[in-house]
């Protein structure tokens, strides 16, 4: 046993107080994006938003649909509208996704590895660009609703309403992220190869994503609300092609750490998944001066330093 370890429910808890007691200037506020009325009024006076309020799973927008469409959806219109009301003309980034561009992916030719799936066109040698077509292909509620959300942010942010930005974002993980199958996918394995439990793998594990840490994030949301004025409404952030990985390339490396083979059971391809994303971030490095500057090797010992200082290690 791992004791105070916090379950999923607690997830919220645990991080809330991380930020409090980091934080002293913080406050926490609850509502609910939904509510349109309330988010004019928490808005007004601030100068910046960081979007990032969501259903995130794929899953769970099949279950439903219509709670998918208006938590992603509306909820982004509410902010939007919010932010237009406000006197403050607050700036706006929304964690949008690259699930925006369904399974248009798996229409360019991949080639298989002994551990990975590659792109076998040489259009693709830097990843996926944010001109990467979204019409005419399948996307799931979750890639609909996240699409649409986008769509209001780039019209915003065109017709001069709100400087406002989509970041569509790949694999984000890091400190305090407690994963699970259904989001947070590096975080979940890596928290599962810790406390010794079975992983799923979904297909075969030679997909490729490019994984991006959390403080890499956060400098990109910096370089866009410090300076919003004439960006491009669009960004595809990610690790890129030198920070991209299998599932099976990361299984290895987090059984070299543990020093024994990690427990791995495989199941059915789950809808929508995408055999090889990569991202393109051509367009933040030159118009954000924004690179990621952590690699996968020290983001996964930075994750794990972070839960064996917390909560110990399993006997």
């Amino acid at each position: 046993m791992i004791a105070d370890e916090p379950g999923r429910a607690n997830t919220t808890k645990h991080n809330w107080q991380y930020l409090s007691d980091n934080c002293p200037d913080i406050a926490l506020v609850e509502a609910d994006i939904r509510d349109a009325d309330r988010m004019v009024d928490l808005v007004d006076g601030h100068d910046a938003i960081i979007h990032t309020a969501g259903q995130v799973a794929v899953t769970e927008s099949l279950r439903n649909p219509r709670r998918d469409f208006d938590i992603n959806a509306r909820g982004t219109l509410n902010i939007l509208e919010a932010a237009r009301a406000a006197s403050t003309n607050p700036a706006v980034v929304f964690a949008s996704t690259n699930k925006v561009y369904g399974e248009n992916v798996n229409e360019i030719p991949v080639k298989e590895a002994d551990t990975r799936y590659q792109f076998d066109s040489p259009q693709y040698a830097d990843g996926i660009p944010e001109s990467f077509p979204v019409d005419n292909t399948k996307h799931t509620p979750y890639g609909t609703s996240k699409l649409a959300a986008d769509l209001y942010i780039q019209d915003y942010a065109q017709r001069g309403i709100v400087d406002a930005a989509a970041f569509r974002m790949s694999c984000i993980y890091g400190p305090r992220q407690f994963g699970t199958e259904e989001q947070g996918w590096l975080a979940h394995f890596i928290l599962s190869a810790i406390r010794d439990n079975q992983i799923t793998v979904y297909g075969d594990g030679k997909q490729v994503r490019d994984v991006l840490f959390v403080d890499d994030l956060i400098r990109a949301y910096d370089a866009f609300l410090s300076d919003p004025a004439g960006k491009p409404s669009v960004y595809n952030i990610g690790g890129g092609p030198n920070r991209s990985v299998s599932l099976l390339e990361v299984l290895e490396r987090l059984s070299d750490i543990e020093g024994r083979e990690i427990d791995v059971t495989f199941e059915d391809w789950r809808q929508g998944d995408q055999r090889v994303y990569i991202t393109d971030t051509t367009r933040a490095n030159e118009t954000l001066d924004w690179s990621p500057r952590v690699d996968l090797e020290t983001g996964i010992e930075r994750f794990i330093e972070w839960y064996t200082n917390t909560y110990g290690r399993i006997a």
